[in-house]
């Protein structure tokens, strides 16, 4: 079975939501969770679940490639096969991802390549989809290279924009779709049933 880290930056729902679906037809081991502040809801979720949690805060370190280094090697102590990011707002030094190369998916609430890239995280998103007069948006799971956003797109789900959606309620239900999506790509990639091939990806 492959250890999974999952990496989050807040609440935790995406967080939640692989947890539940494992629990409920167990396809990997949650072997860590990595937390970029401490306090926040994902790590109560973790203790909740006897999953193990480690905080990795800029300020305790010198720069983003100490940090990451030393992340690195607690993720090869826990035999770490793939990383999943459940709203991770850490910008991430391109040498990780490089070590990393096709083991690293996000979450991202937006059809990328429309409303994606630097700058588009949480409500921003949402609001920049409603701001456009987009009648169409949605979530996308993607495997992550050094560009924001950028790597090749596993699946997507839509989502209508209805008349009157403010941004919270447009986040809403784009997160229902989130947490349908995020645990079934987890699950098909732990099963080896992704395939890459530069930017083309099938799932079995």
């Amino acid at each position: 079975m492959k250890h999974i880290a999952v990496f989050a930056s807040g609440g935790g729902t995406d967080f939640q939501s692989v947890i539940d679906a494992n629990e409920l037809e167990p396809f990997c081991k949650i072997s860590l969770l990595v937390a970029s502040k401490e306090g926040i809801g994902a790590i109560e979720r973790a203790k909740k679940h006897n999953i193990q949690s480690a905080v990795f805060a800029k300020k305790d370190y010198a720069d983003l490639e100490t940090l990451y280094r030393a992340l690195d090697e607690l993720l090869k102590s826990k035999r770490v096969d793939y990383i999943v990011l459940a709203g991770w707002l850490k910008i991430i030094p391109e040498s990780f991802i490089k070590s990393y190369e096709n083991r690293i998916i996000n979450i991202h609430p937006s059809l990328i390549p429309s409303f994606c890239g630097a700058g588009y995280y949480g409500l921003k998103v949402h609001e920049a989809v409603l701001n456009y007069g987009a009648k169409i948006s949605g979530c996308t799971v993607h495997f992550v290279n050094e560009v924001p956003d950028g790597g090749a797109i596993i699946a997507q789900r839509a989502v209508e924009v209805k008349d009157g959606d403010t941004p919270q309620s447009l986040q809403a239900r784009i997160l229902e779709e989130e947490h349908k999506l995020l645990p079934y790509c987890v699950k098909k990639l732990c099963q080896g049933k992704i395939k890459i091939n530069g930017r083309a990806v099938t799932i079995k």
